[in-house]
């Protein structure tokens, strides 16, 4: 078994056995780090997967406080440094790559080379959309979206379905968010909680069908 730093091998020791030392090398991408990629950022921070990629252009405002993974002194920074640093208070042993830009047609396949596993957490449905159709035509790359996850409708509606091929959904596809249907903490962490589980099965080669 290879050698660990003390700290290190406890930041980890309750992940069920063999799971440190198989996500310990693996890449994943979070596209979007609002309610949904913050969330399941810190969730794959503390399962100790040891290289992630945070994608967002934005900062972090009040209005996102409710429900996304930041507080009140993260208002005004980017919100992939703000969440880059959440994670090395978690687990300073991860490899966390960072870039603040917004994701184009133009840009998505350099942004996401290397990344075989990606969670989509975007805004609208055209970014979306984009996102998962430019990655599903890389071939080699399995994407984890979301769709429908607003308001304070039964938590049991909310499951993760595999789509296409390299292609899962997270969400209850109907639950989008309007003036009448906010975003809340408890049905979007859900959500969140349910995209980075799909991370954890589909490394550990756990079939889904």
């Amino acid at each position: 078994m290879e050698e660990y730093d003390d700290l290190e091998m406890k930041l980890t020791s309750r992940n069920y056995i063999g799971v440190t030392e198989i996500v310990k090398d693996k890449k994943v991408a979070i596209a979007g780090l609002g309610g949904l990629g913050s969330n399941i950022a810190i969730m794959l921070a503390r399962i100790g997967i040891g290289h992630l990629l945070l994608i967002d252009y934005d900062i972090v405002d009040e209005t996102n406080l409710n429900r996304q993974h930041y507080n009140i002194n993260h208002i005004g920074i980017p919100k992939s440094e703000a969440l880059s640093r959440q994670i090395d208070d978690i687990n300073p042993y991860l490899d966390i790559n960072v870039k603040n830009v917004r994701i184009t047609k133009e840009n998505v396949k350099d942004i996401f080379s290397g990344y075989p596993i990606v969670c989509e957490a975007l805004d609208t449905p055209a970014d979306k959309a984009m996102l998962v159709n430019a990655l599903l035509e890389d071939g080699d790359k399995k994407v984890i979206a979301a769709s429908g996850m607003a308001g304070c409708g039964s938590a049991n509606l909310i499951k993760t379905v595999k789509r296409f091929e390299n292609l899962y959904i997270s969400g209850d596809t109907i639950s989008e968010a309007e003036d009448s249907l906010g975003l809340m903490a408890p049905r979007v962490m859900i959500c969140a909680a349910h995209q980075a589980n799909m991370v954890l099965r589909l490394l550990l080669g756990i079939q889904v069908v």
